[in-house]
């Protein structure tokens, strides 16, 4: 990637952060959401916003059918609006899970740094 698509992709990651957070779908806010990374072409002109949920792989899977069906279009204006874009990239929303799996990996390791204590003491 590009130096350009690069920082392009971090100013729209942050922008649809802000977006979600003031979107009044609920189908969309009910669900704790979480852009994990955003790619975008080097014409700029598609992108793929990964989405992931406190709730799990479900509550994302119905955050994205959500955005990707009723709020694409409203979130694609916000951006060229708010970063200036002549024409905003078209955006794929996509599922990711990878916070829940952030989440049992920080579980599993309190578990083994509890049990590592316990057996020393």
């Amino acid at each position: 990637m590009s130096y350009k698509a690069d920082r392009s992709a971090e100013d729209i990651r942050r922008e649809i952060t802000a977006i979600l957070r003031e979107l009044k779908d609920p189908r969309v806010t009910a669900t704790m959401l979480t852009v994990v990374r955003v790619e975008i072409a080097h014409d700029l002109s598609f992108g793929k916003v990964y989405i992931s949920s406190l709730d799990g792989i479900e509550g994302a899977k119905n955050a994205v059918k959500a955005l990707n069906t009723g709020a694409k279009g409203y979130i694609r204006t916000e951006l060229s609006a708010r970063l200036r874009l002549r024409k905003a990239p078209d955006l794929k929303f996509i599922a990711d899970d990878s916070v829940e799996k952030g989440i049992e990996m920080f579980r599993k390791l309190n578990q083994t740094i509890k049990k590592d204590e316990e057996d020393e003491d």
